[in-house]
């Protein structure tokens, strides 16, 4: 199951309390305070491992909670630290608290992590607290509370390529064609309803990684459809590849299609919508493909590409111009 927005608690471990003790030892009358500290409470922390690839793992466990630090003792022992409860997330996990809209850490790198909750001290023995003027004190503190947070781990897949276009576009043919990927296809709208990720080999030493993304519609920035879902994940694309369908099945302008897309991008992000693009027209062996690619061309300004996952025809064009401009981009 593919998860890639969860809401979770997270409660850091309490500090362990202070102890207050004196000394008893026969022969010894005057021993002296000799109460320990409190251990530090576990803290809560959150790591982009790389081989994790879905938020499933956190969906039904909503609260997580670290240990308590052990309390001090006497004899001057002080509590063990609670160790750290360690959640593993893919990379390009987004960590958000709730409650101050504040976003905590961008986990984009495998090895990015970041303390979400932090535990609390340990509380202070009545060892600490003897002086010369207080030789027999009985003052000790009580260990700090653990941080409370409400926060939302947000999934936004890393690929160098995103595939664009309305639902039934050719986007998960394409991908099934020139990948190893095996992403569910039919013959009806919203067959892609999670981002799916495939390797492309352009020869023997070169690949890069493509997504093929659920289709979009109009008001996708105000969340219609799968829009928010898609625009999240098409963000950390670094190439876009915009596939323009010459015959949609709800006979729909294909050349309008492509600039509602276009403007769905420039509402939700004015930066994605400068990202390099590549225009394609997919199933290019249907009628009036090339009458498509050609206004398409004209009203751009850019080459308009044309291809068939059924035929191959156009295929190594296309790949060979997005690994192209991938090298021309260069990585973040």
């Amino acid at each position: 199951m593919f998860v890639d927005r969860v809401e979770v608690e997270l409660q850091a471990g309490k500090g362990g309390d202070g102890c207050a003790s004196f000394r008893r030892e026969k022969f010894i009358p005057r021993g002296g305070p000799d109460g320990g500290d409190g251990g530090n409470g576990g803290s809560v922390v959150v790591i982009a491992e790389a081989g994790v690839d879905s938020l499933a793992a956190l969906a039904h466990r909503k609260h997580w909670r670290a240990k308590n630090g052990v309390p001090g003792s006497g004899s001057n022992r002080h509590g063990a630290n609670a160790d750290d409860l360690v959640i593993r997330v893919p990379p390009g996990t987004l960590v958000r608290d709730v409650q101050h809209d504040l976003v905590l850490r961008d986990l984009a790198a495998a090895g990015d992590q970041v303390v979400a909750a932090r535990g609390g001290k340990g509380g202070k023995g009545n060892a600490r607290f003897k002086s010369s003027t207080n030789q027999a004190p009985r003052e000790f503190t009580p260990g700090d509370e653990g941080e409370h947070r409400h926060v939302v781990f947000e999934l936004k897949l890393i690929a160098d390529v995103g595939l664009l276009g309305k639902p039934n576009a050719g986007k998960s043919t394409l991908l099934s064609r020139v990948s190893r990927a095996r992403p569910e296809i039919a013959n009806y709208p919203f067959t892609t309803k999670k981002p799916n990720l495939g390797i492309v080999q352009v020869d023997l030493d070169t690949e890069f990684v493509m997504a093929d993304i659920p289709g979009l519609i109009e008001g996708a920035h105000f969340g219609a459809g799968l829009g928010l879902e898609f625009l999240r994940h098409v963000e950390r694309t670094r190439v876009l590849v915009h596939l323009v369908e010459p015959m949609p099945m709800d006979q729909t302008d294909p050349v309008a299609n492509y600039h509602a897309i276009r403007s769905e991008i420039a509402e939700y992000s004015a930066d994605l919508a400068t990202r390099p693009e590549i225009i394609a027209v997919s199933k290019s062996e249907l009628p009036g493909a090339d009458k498509v690619a050609a206004q398409l061309a004209k009203e751009t300004g850019n080459e308009v590409y044309q291809f068939s996952s059924v035929t191959g025809a156009g295929l190594k064009q296309l790949l060979g111009r997005t690994y192209e401009l991938l090298g021309e981009v260069g990585s973040d």
